[in-house]
């Protein structure tokens, strides 16, 4: 039997999932698998998907349904239920159970270039992948905050333009979960005022399309060390994979 595995979201036109475990299942001579994309225009498009596609086995989960999936599952992992975020679903006998591998990828990843002085952060974006990397800063006894386009009570939210020079020598640590950015509008940005950065920020981008976004590149300009999300989309793959498979 065919196993089916796929990802939903929308739109999902520049896809890493598809070509990574295109190739993974091609290398490793996995035949007995399949990986396809289901762009839903609603999350309520999930039910369907899993009425005309039996075979479903597990699904990843992106932009903009890793909050709005959860009312569908029924199994969340402790650290879904924390965050109210879900990413990767394995599917047995019609039973839906939600896992968050953004958590262990985004973890692995931001470690590789911490410093001890990385000691406060700035989360940009308030969505699902904000929701996964507070719950990491959150196990590594990092204090951040959000900053939002729409600053909110409930998350303690700040606007933009709250972020101060005063602010920024104190949170070192600037991540970037939002899309902005992302190809093809590379020439999107955060609107954060990248003139106060120095050699002492480091700078997280979520986004691995491009390689490195303005974000990251106003960066590098002021001397900051910097990530994109590569690594971190690798390691939370194959994390899916040990889930579906589990």
């Amino acid at each position: 039997m065919m196993r089916i595995f796929g990802l939903i979201g929308f739109p999902l036109s520049h896809s890493f999932s598809k070509k990574y475990f295109d190739q993974k299942f091609t290398s490793e001579h996995i035949s007995d698998a399949n990986f396809f994309l289901y762009p839903i225009e609603k999350i309520d498009g999930v039910i369907d998907l899993l009425n005309t596609v039996p075979d479903l086995q597990g699904l990843a989960i992106t932009i903009p349904y890793k909050k709005q999936i959860i009312s569908f599952l029924h199994e969340l992992s402790p650290a879904v239920q924390k965050m109210n975020a879900c990413n990767c679903i394995r599917i047995q006998n019609g039973h839906l159970c939600g896992f968050n591998t953004d958590v262990i990828g985004f973890k692995q990843s931001f470690l590789q270039k911490k410093t001890e002085h990385h000691a406060k952060a700035l989360i940009l974006g308030t969505g699902g992948a904000a929701a996964a990397v507070a719950f990491v800063l959150d196990e590594l006894n990092i204090p951040y905050i959000y900053v939002s386009r729409k600053p909110s009570d409930a998350n303690h939210s700040i606007h933009y333009a709250e972020i101060t020079e005063q602010l920024l020598q104190e949170y070192t640590v600037i991540i970037n979960t939002t899309p902005l950015g992302t190809f093809p509008d590379v020439h999107t940005y955060p609107p954060i005022p990248y003139r106060f950065l120095n050699q002492k920020h480091y700078l997280f981008d979520l986004i691995y399309n491009p390689s490195e976004t303005f974000f990251l590149q106003k960066g590098t300009e002021q001397g900051c060390i910097i990530q994109n999300g590569y690594n971190m989309l690798v390691i939370q793959a194959e994390e899916n994979w040990r889930i579906w498979n589990a």
